[in-house]
């Protein structure tokens, strides 16, 4: 019987063929820790589990990003003591501050591959289905329970298709398309599914780390797309991982990219959509360029190619914040990150930034932002009197040069 691909990953892990609804207990490649959840991972592992030591060091990855550098002598003394933990371990792979968003780095440093199965205790880990990995996130105790065992247990999920046709038309990119599915599936039409992406093999693998970062706003299990072009051209791609006609979806549906405007969500749900074209006059204070899901170079690119040899509106302050080293340093030096800087950008720390509101940026009572990030519930970036619009780089861009949510199209 044909398989979706993610029976074709955890049934390949399990060492036998699954559907869904099967409960299997796999082999884990990789159990990523994030900053702000590690000292409860250690603490379940050593406390709870009664295991000392990791199963296996190099399995194990380890991220100083969510707060980085540290804000608080409270966030300070937990990151020294993830720290202190890496090195009793000798766990073969940690990356402190200022490396970078743990999904955009494990990706760089080919700490997950396609095929793979990858853990991570931050919810935006189906990430990895950028390269037609299984990611996903868990709690403390499953990722603590991972670390120790080097398994875990999953329920193989429904999978959902994502069927695309046609080409981007103006600036409309891979974010529209991601909150155009937010709109047509809703927050939780896709809870513990797969969503699968077809018809996408011209996208970049920043585009792909977007559509499969954005997958978990749909309450996802993973979003997974099946390695082709860049992809398949950077990545070992194993024969039997490839999409099986007449595999069984629960559900198929089609989005044409050619008549797909710019998009934004509006507070306070992601799912919250509406064309950018609609609003009006929305006047901002902040726009913040980053995150997971939109702080690579083409990211930066884009943005840089409108606001390039312009300047940022009078009363709005714009945060960019790269989403690794690699990614800073790169467009240090093609020059797009002095452009932006030079139309009055502030250049974060590459990490997290903003984004979950504990330092580089937190919303006042009453200010507005424009995201290029994932997320825009009440109290998210700060206040839950502060208003997060969520949209792509360009329509970023556009509302940083004009101090109003702006089509990227009229400019």
């Amino acid at each position: 019987m044909p398989h979706t691909l993610a029976e074709l990953i955890i049934g390949h892990a399990a060492g036998r063929e699954v559907q869904a609804g099967d409960l299997v207990v796999v082999k884990v490649d990789r159990a990523m820790g994030v900053d702000s959840l590690t000292p409860s991972i250690i603490d379940v592992m050593q406390k709870e589990l009664g295991v000392e030591r990791v199963h296996d060091t190099d399995r194990v990855a380890v991220f100083v990003d969510h707060v980085a550098p540290a804000s608080s002598v409270a966030t300070a003394d937990n990151q020294a003591r993830i720290r202190k933990f890496v090195a009793e371990q000798e766990l073969c792979h940690f990356f402190d501050v200022g490396r970078g968003v743990c999904h955009q780095v494990m990706v760089e440093e080919g700490l997950v591959k396609p095929g793979q199965i990858a853990l991570g205790s931050d919810s935006h880990s189906n990430s990895y289905g950028a390269i037609g990995a299984l990611g996903t996130g868990m709690g403390s105790s499953d990722i603590a329970l991972a670390w120790a065992s080097g398994h875990t247990w999953l329920r193989v999920p429904e999978t959902i298709v994502i069927e695309v046709s046609g080409q981007f038309q103006g600036r409309a990119s891979a974010k529209d398309l991601a909150l155009a599915v937010e709109k047509l599936l809703g927050a939780d039409g896709a809870a513990y599914r797969s969503v699968e992406y077809h018809g996408v093999d011209s996208f970049s693998l920043a585009s792909r780390q977007c559509l499969a970062c954005m997958s978990t706003e749909l309450g996802a299990k993973a979003g997974i797309i099946p390695p082709s072009g860049e992809v398949a051209a950077r990545f070992p791609v194993p024969g039997w991982l490839r999409v099986e006609p007449g595999a069984r979806y629960e559900r198929v549906e089609r989005v044409d990219l050619s008549g797909l405007p710019p998009k934004v969500a509006m507070p306070h749900e992601p799912d919250n959509v509406t064309d950018v074209a609609l609003l009006d006059r929305t006047p901002v204070d902040v726009v913040f360029l980053g995150t997971c899901t939109n702080g690579r170079v083409e990211d930066i690119h884009i943005a840089a190619s409108i606001l390039g040899g312009k300047k940022v509106a009078a009363g709005v302050r714009m945060i960019v914040v790269p989403a690794s080293s690699e990614v800073l340093t790169d467009t240090m030096k093609d020059g797009s990150l002095l452009a932006l800087m030079e139309a009055g950008a502030t250049v974060g720390t590459p990490g997290c930034g903003p984004c979950i509101g504990r330092h580089m940026g937190v919303l006042a009572a009453g200010e507005v932002c424009l995201s290029t990030g994932n997320r825009n519930f009440r109290g998210r970036m700060g206040s839950p009197e502060a208003f997060i619009y969520v949209a792509s780089p360009a329509t970023a861009a556009a509302t940083a040069l004009t101090g109003i949510i702006t089509d990227p199209n009229t400019i």
